[in-house]
């Protein structure tokens, strides 16, 4: 097939997406231009999400057939119109790109970056966390685990007056999140994480584990709270996974966290929008909902 370029207009500006009809996912006949697509369309509803946040690229310039790789920096041909924030890291510090714009996503989509990951607090406070999250990671096949423990994470929270929001990951599990008001840095946040991952995994010894090891976690689900941490990522909502099908991570209801139906790869950039003509984003109000951790004398505390 000829090689071609493909012009899509967004926000003021004109991007092209070059090798624009390269298959990424060929199992699924989706090229670059279909996920560049993807993304102007899902830009307005995604950004609020994405605005004010360093992003780690997850790029696959020759498709998800060849391997990926993980890129912080922003490259130096990147225009000067996309956002950015140069942030410390051990030893030095690094410039991300910061999607401020749905274009911006556009933009990267054509650089091959099929998957955003996003930082867990904003780039003018980056060791105040405005995001607690938990990733239910399961150890086998059976999603009716996952959802089990999400269903057993969602009540204690409740419990501790914590509001709590879900997402399918478009791989393998849930995410769990919880909107913080960004008064506790990183290490307590961390440390109230660890407690309650301990809490719940000896009260479901046979349903969960914290065991970071997975020879040892036999069949349960891995209650992963270690992205609590300065600089590390987690998967932008409403963005697309670079495994077959081009699965997208999908914020959910509550209600819909226990479906029979469901499973962490349900929702796809060819259904994706059969979805929200019906539902608005459930994450929407997120940020409405921003709390402090309970004071120390409140937290969990393992048996």
């Amino acid at each position: 097939m000829a090689e071609s370029t493909k012009t899509l207009d967004i926000d003021s500006h004109a991007i092209e997406i070059g090798h624009a009809d390269k298959l990424l996912f060929p199992d699924a006949g989706i090229t670059k231009l279909d996920l560049a697509e993807y993304y102007q369309r899902i830009g307005d509803i995604a950004i609020d999400h994405y605005r004010d946040r360093a992003l780690t690229m997850h790029r696959f310039p020759d498709g998800i057939g060849e391997d990926g790789f993980f890129q912080k920096a922003i490259g130096g041909h990147f225009p000067d119109w996309i956002d950015r924030a140069t942030l410390p890291k051990s030893g030095g510090k690094v410039t991300y790109v910061v999607a401020n714009s749905p274009a911006t996503l556009v933009y990267l989509a054509d650089q091959g970056c099929i998957t955003p990951h996003l930082a867990l607090a904003r780039t003018d406070r980056p060791k105040h966390p405005d995001r607690m999250i938990f990733d239910l990671d399961p150890s086998d096949d059976d999603f009716g685990k996952v959802q089990d423990t999400a269903h057993h994470l969602h009540r204690a929270l409740d419990e501790l007056d914590l509001p709590s929001f879900v997402q399918t990951t478009g791989s393998r599990g849930l995410h769990v999140v919880v909107p913080l008001d960004r008064s506790a840095e990183f290490d307590t946040v961390r440390e109230f994480t660890h407690a309650l991952c301990r809490q719940l995994a000896d009260g479901h010894p046979k349903l969960m584990t914290v065991e970071q090891r997975k020879n040892k976690r036999g069949d349960r689900v891995f209650l992963d709270d270690l992205r609590n941490a300065y600089g590390q990522t987690s998967v932008g909502p409403y963005a697309v996974r670079a495994k077959p099908g081009a699965p997208v991570a999908t914020p959910l209801h509550w209600r819909e966290a226990g479906d029979g139906d469901l499973d962490p790869q349900k929702y796809r950039i060819d259904n994706l929008f059969r979805r929200l003509a019906q539902t608005d984003d459930p994450w929407a109000d997120i940020d409405d909902h921003a709390v402090a951790l309970p004071d120390r004398d409140h937290w969990p505390t393992a048996d």
